[in-house]
């Protein structure tokens, strides 16, 4: 039934399918013209699907027949797997005499291991037979055949190498087999060593080494150059190692380098030399003199550099180019020769040490020498002692200091001396505190004392200058000299503080002194020990900042603060706070922030510079209470209103006699600051002590007294006596400046002639000219082009006092700057025709 509605649905789609078609291509009467064409296309199409179904029914029958050749095949397969499964259990079973598989397998497992561990013996005795006849081989053809030995010995090195390379993987596996290859490598690398070693010993007796005149005739160059090769040769599996261990540590401090071994032998005789001389009690081995066999050495690498060089040179250069490792491990020849001999140098000076620790100056001036002697072997010699080193030799004093541990000793040593010296300059020198008027020209005087101090931290600096240590050299610094820049700071700004004390009146009374003393030239001369002393030092520190040592150290110390050494530590026991507080803050700031003008000495010249300024301040108090005490009678003049006619030349008239003190305060201490402040700073003070002249006549004498035209002339001829004792005694141009431009024009407004104006009179008035009908044609003469001296007491008045306005105006037109208008207005107000 359902074959039947299948039937039925198909034949139902198919028409539906025609009758579309149909409805397609007969939409019109005129398309059944073309019923035939129509009819062709379909036959056609129908012929091609009819033959598309004939080959697929031949592909199915093709992939049925396929299908089952190979299940047929593989059924085959799996009865063959079986019956193979069961062939193998049943063997098991007889060779195990077992009748459970998993049984055999287990004893089928134990004898296999059992075979496999009877391979590895038999590995093991044939790498041990290997090595026994290489280890033989190089032992019977050491004499006649040194180069096959030397073969032979690099191939047992080989095998030992890779044996140890193996053992990690093999989880420690065979011990004693590494142990056997160890002690007959190391046997054998002896025996060919002392064998080369021995026959070039022979060839450097035949060459006279290490004399002067060198024997190279015949085949002994040939002889020594094929014997150094050998040894070379024999030594560059360890120098590899040496290359590898030095690559894996990645240590900033660089390895000692390793001797080679043709040097090696080449430096006995000279080190049987060196013993000789310098051991014993031999005149040439003096602990006061260390220069002795450190000048020693120097002569050794200058006698046979030359040799050194043309003949191991061109050995060692070709070695080099065999491999990468060799090229970070073969350096210069004469670098090489050096290494050779620094081994002696270290032993002698581990022997002197103990003998000289107890002994400060023995100790200090032998550091002094092992600088020096590093700083030869650097810059004369250009020592190299491993190529491609990431830093500088650290030198024998790096090995002494560091790795035997003797800098906290010298550094003890050496801060005793400088604590010593420095005391005995701030405490017991009996000339310390005298000014050194013959100090450097141009600039201010300090104390002997602070040039004393200055040559001791200088004297420091040359004590520690050669060392190659970063930690080591800040130590110094820090805990020498800083401390001593501190100290002696506070020793000035204890002696400014007692100044202060006594400055006041009760101070003076405890202490017994008088005003004079204490604001007079005693006094002065205490503030400029303080101020000279304070600005010498500061000055110094700036020099030292330029200096390339404490740049180079200034820009290390940025770098590791910027990079933050791990537990904000820049060195050795070097805190960043604790250093910070001690040089420049400046390492304490931002990556991005500007450094530049910094220094190591910001700190200490930042606290020197603040003693010196607050110095300078209580020279200018003394300045004020000096001008005041000497202008105390000057204002009192009666003088100053006296209408006597004013004089026509200014010049004829004579200073007041009242101001005999100033210009003996003037001469007294200007004159002094003249002879100890540098141009800058005594022009600076000059114009202080200026201000307070200018200040104290102000007030007290042209605020407080009426003036005639008499009395005005005179106390411009007193204000120009005043300028000519104050450039009189500094002796330096233009040394008021500005200083009293306020008075000097308030004494120009104050002498302005009293002229009489322009007027008309008719006859009708009276003899008195008060008639209330006259008519006054006044012509007020102001200021024109031709400058100031147009303007007169009255115009002046009439102006100034017209309007804020009008009396600026009026003060421009005559130049005067200084004043304000209510400043005008008093000053004028002090004219007794006005006052009047």
């Amino acid at each position: 039934m359902a074959e039947i509605h299948l039937t039925a649905s198909q034949n139902a789609d198919s028409r539906i399918r025609v009758e579309d078609y149909l409805d397609d291509k007969i939409q019109t009467a005129a398309d059944l013209e073309n019923v035939d064409d129509l009819l062709s296309r379909v036959q056609q199409q129908q012929e091609l699907l009819r033959k598309q179904l004939a080959d697929a029914r031949e592909n199915l029958a093709e992939s049925r027949v396929q299908v089952d050749k190979k299940s047929s095949a593989l059924q085959q397969s799996v009865k063959e797997f079986q019956r193979q499964q069961y062939d193998l259990d049943r063997r098991l079973q007889i060779l195990s005499q077992s009748e459970v598989s998993d049984d055999a397998t287990k004893k089928i497992e134990s004898r296999m291991s059992k075979v496999r561990t009877l391979e590895v013996a038999h590995g093991y005795l044939e790498l041990v037979q290997r090595a026994d006849n290489l280890n033989k081989h190089s032992r019977e053809s050491l004499s006649k055949k040194p180069e096959a030995s030397l073969q032979a010995y690099l191939e047992l090195r080989t095998i030992w190498n890779k044996v140890q390379e193996a053992q990690p993987g093999a989880e420690g596996a065979a011990p004693q087999l590494l142990y056997v290859l160890e002690q007959q490598t190391n046997h054998l690398y002896q025996e060919l060593k002392d064998v080369f070693s021995n026959d070039l010993r022979q060839t450097l007796s035949l060459m006279k080494w290490p004399s002067k005149e060198l024997n190279l005739l015949g085949d002994v160059r040939e002889r020594w150059q094929r014997q150094a090769e050998l040894l070379l040769e024999l030594q560059e599996p360890d120098l590899l190692k040496f290359a590898a261990d030095k690559l894996r540590a990645k240590s900033p401090i660089a390895p000692d380098p390793v001797v080679l071994l043709p040097l090696e032998t080449m430096v006995q005789p000279l080190a049987t030399r060196f013993r000789y001389h310098f051991y014993g009690e031999r005149p040439t081995n003096r602990l006061d003199k260390p220069e002795y066999f450190f000048s020693h050495i120097l002569d050794l690498i200058d006698r046979h550099s030359t040799f050194i060089s043309d003949l191991l040179g061109p050995i060692v250069d070709e070695r080099a180019l065999k491999s990468d490792a060799l090229e970070t491990v073969y350096t210069d020849a004469v670098s090489a020769f050096i290494a050779a001999l620094l081994p002696m140098v270290n032993a002698k000076c581990l022997s002197f040490l103990p003998q000289i620790t107890s002994e400060p100056q023995l100790l200090s001036h032998f550091m002094r020498e092992v600088m020096s002697f590093d700083n030869s072997l650097r810059e004369s010699w250009a020592y190299v002692p491993i190529p491609r080193m990431l830093s500088d030799w650290r030198g024998v004093t790096w090995t002494i200091l560091y790795t035997h541990g003797y800098f906290e000793t010298w550094l003890t040593v050496e801060k005793d001396f400088a604590l010593a010296r420095y005391a005995s300059i701030k405490d017991f020198s009996t000339d310390g505190r005298e000014i050194d008027f013959d100090s450097e020209p141009g600039q201010t005087k300090p104390t002997k004392g602070a040039i004393r101090v200055n040559d001791l931290l200088e004297t420091i600096t040359d004590r520690y200058r050669g060392l190659s240590s970063f930690s080591y050299k800040m130590k110094f610094l820090m805990e020498i000299q800083l401390s001593i820049f501190d100290d002696y700071h506070n020793y000035l700004h204890d002696a400014l503080q007692a100044y202060i004390a006594v400055s006041h009146t009760a101070g003076r009374l405890l202490q017994g002194q008088s005003e004079t003393d204490t604001f007079g030239l005693k006094g002065l001369e205490s503030l400029v020990k303080i101020s000279g002393s304070a600005e010498y030092l500061e000055r110094k520190m700036s020099d030292w900042s330029d200096d390339l040592f404490f740049l180079e150290l200034w820009d290390e110390l940025l770098t590791r603060s910027k990079a933050g050494l791990g537990n904000n530590s820049i060195g050795n026991d070097l805190r960043v706070d604790d250093v910070a507080a001690k040089t420049s803050t400046a390492i304490k700031a931002n990556e991005d922030s500007d450094t530049d003008g910094s220094g190591l000495f910001d700190q200490t010249a930042a606290v020197y510079r603040r003693l010196r300024e607050r110095s300078e301040d209580e020279i200018v108090r003394a300045f004020d209470i000096n001008v005041r005490s000497a202008l105390k009678t000057y204002g009192k003049q009666p003088q100053w209103s006296s209408l006597s006619e004013a004089p026509t030349d200014l010049a004829a008239l004579a200073p007041s006699s009242a101001l005999d003190s100033l210009f003996q305060t003037t001469t007294i201490l200007l004159g002094f600051l003249a002879r100890t402040f540098s141009p800058g700073a005594l022009r600076r003070l000059a114009r202080h002590f200026c201000t307070s002249v200018q200040r104290e006549i102000y007030d007290n004498v042209l605020m407080h007294n009426t003036f005639s035209a008499a009395g005005a002339a005179q106390l411009r001829r007193d204000l120009s006596a005043i300028e000519d004792s104050v450039q009189k005694a500094t002796k330096i141009p233009g040394t008021i400046g500005s200083s009293l431009k306020r008075i000097e024009e308030a004494v120009y407004l104050l002498t302005l002639p009293a002229k009489k104006s322009k007027t008309t009179t008719t006859k009708e008035n009276d003899g008195w000219g008060f008639d209330e009908d006259e008519d006054i044609d006044t012509q007020v003469i102001s200021a024109d082009e031709d400058g100031v001296d147009e303007w007169g007491l009255w115009d002046a008045e009439k102006r100034i006092f017209e309007s804020n306005e009008a009396a600026r105006i009026a003060l421009a037109d005559m130049r005067l700057y200084h004043l304000t208008e209510g400043d005008a207005r008093n000053v004028i107000r002090r004219r007794i025709e006005l006052n009047s």
